[in-house]
């Protein structure tokens, strides 16, 4: 590994990475939640936590009325499945047990979020450009070895 830093990529002890996610899911049946700036920054804050907790970082956020965006980063030992669950289960739970009365009249089956969800990924290169470094690989290794030797 060279000595100069990746830009933008998180260095830790046993591994260095660069992933970033767009998430975006919405609130069951569409239902218009967040109608107020009030209950926005409640979610926000909720979703902070749970982010924090669970080694995710929040790098930027959108509550709407009936969905949320989320762009997010996470080390590569956590899946992006568990990711997903901690931040949509554990704030579900938190603004519904905060909130009986909008638990009571939209969400009476328990469900703030819809079961579904977009997620992609965003990379600071583009696929060409991995696979030509991927390639150049044996070319540049073949060029360092000394005369004669294959």
């Amino acid at each position: 590994m060279s000595k100069d830093k990746i830009e933008d990529a998180i260095y830790t002890r046993r591994y260095i990475y660069n992933f970033h996610y767009h998430l975006i899911w919405v609130t069951k049946y569409r239902n218009p939640t967040f109608t107020s700036e009030a209950l926005v920054n409640e979610m926000k804050k909720i979703l902070t936590t749970v982010a924090a907790d669970n080694e995710i970082v929040i790098e930027h956020m959108e509550v709407m009325p009936d969905h949320v965006h989320v762009l997010i980063s996470f080390p590569p030992s956590k899946a992006p499945t568990s990711a997903i669950k901690a931040l949509k289960g554990r704030s579900a739970f938190i603004f519904l047990k905060r909130h009986p009365e909008i638990r009571q009249s939209q969400y009476w089956g328990g469900h703030l979020w819809s079961p579904s969800y977009y997620m992609s990924t965003l990379g600071n290169m583009s696929k060409e450009v991995v696979e030509q470094y991927i390639n150049n690989q044996k070319y540049n290794e073949i060029k360092k070895r000394p005369k004669g030797r294959k």
